[in-house]
């Protein structure tokens, strides 16, 4: 079997964002960048504080989620960072649409996480604000990461929010 003739024109060019490695300043001066920017710095704050105190109950999914969502965060923050959101298959043409997904599920994740931890560990150690008692307990610890766990929620679903009105007046970009 003879093998087919070589291409008559040259193989069509890269897409414009596989040129260079750039920062997209623009996206860090807009506010789904600063968004991100405090999601992400108040999801580390979350899981940090849960990973210092023991593990029971509720925490492991409140653990799993934080951990989950910061890092689905971090992803969706460096590939809109470096503007190569064209290199994520099939999400990567509907970009406004992945973050508002995004934004909004993980939003719902972080406020079952930050209820599931109030409701488990609010009620099993709700004598510690006795007045007199002396004893160690990480009842502090867990009202603070559900603080900063419905905090960052707020913020996925203020991000949606965003997103969502970008698409309802026809925007197809994120900046």
């Amino acid at each position: 079997m003879p093998l087919p003739p070589p291409p008559s024109s040259p193989p069509p060019p890269y897409p414009a964002s596989r040129d260079s490695l750039s920062l997209n300043k623009s996206f860090l001066r807009s506010l789904l960048g600063i968004l991100r920017i405090a999601q992400l710095v108040l999801g580390a704050a979350c899981w940090v504080t849960l990973a210092a105190h023991k593990y029971e109950g509720a925490t492991y999914f409140a653990v799993f989620a934080a951990v989950l969502v910061w890092l689905l965060t971090l992803a969706l923050f460096g590939l809109s960072l470096l503007g190569r959101w064209s290199l994520v298959p099939v999400l990567g043409t509907r970009w406004l649409m992945t973050n508002l997904l995004h934004d909004l599920l993980l939003g719902l994740i972080l406020f079952a996480a930050a209820a599931g931890i109030m409701a488990q560990k609010a009620h099993k150690l709700r004598y510690c604000n006795i007045a007199g008692y002396s004893h160690s307990c990480s009842y502090g610890g867990y009202l603070t990461a559900a603080v900063f766990a419905a905090c960052s929620a707020f913020l996925y679903l203020l991000s949606a929010l965003y997103c969502l009105l970008r698409r309802s007046r026809g925007h197809h970009d994120i900046i």
